[in-house]
């Protein structure tokens, strides 16, 4: 019998598979789903830092403030104390969860500025996440901030969190940072539990017609975990935190990729989305199918053995790959 369990985060989980942040999580009976197919943990959907100051702004002008120098207005304001939140609404969602399954729970929240988050924090604890994941999705825009600053942003906002809460902490990076492995060092050192590899920025495009800029979802595609598996194994033996593999995910080959690269888990969204609960079991099954085949007993004996830190040629994973790759191509048609 295979053993297919793994350390995410301090949690002991039953296999590595773990559906990350989507609208899979906003309702039960899909959650419930992805446990029955086999999901060893969830991710929640994100918490929009945006959302909630709108929220916020939006009530106060409506609900709070509507009758300042009106004052036989009041009679007619609707019952604020009725009113839900999101964030009323994410905490019932998640109380719920871990009412009803028996997989870790991980809240998700998604910001980059100081202001709330140590309070969102301590309430979704509250609420009973297992873990949080913080996607700090920040668009480096402004060409006077440099990228220390960029990075201290980071750092401050985990910092701040960690000080708050008690239970882990996982950082849902880009892959847009001068020194990644640095830099992930200095995230351990301020208190965190894991990073997830790589969030997907998405990216805004031209419409032609209109001259304005239109936005899009394009869900991930299976070449997109080359650029997880080379960081995952780069990483993999230089820090103690868990490393999550997000992005590209679509099948058993790239699940086992990520884990022979040094994944402690694997996360799974677009894949999920497209095909629904169940594809996760034929993730499964097909990792089961391959360790048996290759004499594997756990994915512990396999996990990272194809990292940098085992490879014989650890330039593979380096320029000198780069190198070979070019000189080595034929264009179609060309003699060899």
């Amino acid at each position: 019998m295979i053993d297919l369990a793994t350390d995410y985060l301090g949690l002991r989980l039953r296999n590595p598979l773990v559906p990350s942040a989507s609208p899979l999580t906003r309702d039960l009976d899909t959650a419930r789903r992805l446990e029955d197919a086999g999901a060893a943990a969830l991710v929640m959907y994100s918490l929009f830092e945006e959302e909630l100051a709108a929220e916020d702004e939006q009530t106060a002008r409506f609900l709070l403030d509507a009758d300042l120098g009106h004052g036989e207005a009041a009679s007619f304001l609707p019952d604020p104390s009725g009113y839900q939140s999101g964030l009323d609404a994410y905490l019932e969602q998640l109380a719920r969860l871990k009412r009803h399954l028996a997989i870790p729970v991980v809240a998700s929240l998604n910001g980059t500025s100081l202001s709330g988050w140590v309070e969102l924090g301590r309430e979704l604890e509250g609420a009973g996440a297992d873990a949080l994941e913080l996607n700090a999705y920040h668009v480096a825009a402004d060409p006077l901030r440099t990228g220390q600053v960029v990075e201290a942003r980071y750092i401050s906002l985990l910092a701040e969190l960690r000080h708050a809460v008690r239970i882990p902490i996982v950082m849902k990076l880009s892959p847009y940072f001068s020194s990644l492995p640095h830099f992930v060092k200095d995230l351990e050192v301020a208190g965190a539990r894991g990073v997830a590899l790589f969030n997907r920025f998405y990216q805004p495009d031209i419409d032609l017609d209109s001259l304005t800029i239109s936005h899009r979802l394009h869900l991930s595609y299976p070449d997109e975990a080359l650029l997880r598996i080379r960081w995952l194994a780069i990483l993999h033996g230089r820090v103690d935190l868990t490393l999550a593999a997000t992005g590209g995910v679509h099948s058993c080959q790239e699940a086992l990729k990520m884990l022979l690269a040094g994944a402690d888990v694997v996360h799974l969204a677009s894949v999920l989305l497209q095909h629904g609960p169940e594809r996760l079991t034929e993730i499964l099954d097909g990792m089961r199918r391959w360790m048996e085949a290759r004499e594997y007993a756990s994915v512990a004996q396999m996990k990272g053995s194809m990292s940098q830190k085992h490879l014989r040629d650890p330039a593979a994973l380096e320029r000198a790959n780069y190198v070979r790759v070019i000189q080595g191509y034929r264009p179609s048609g060309a003699e060899g």
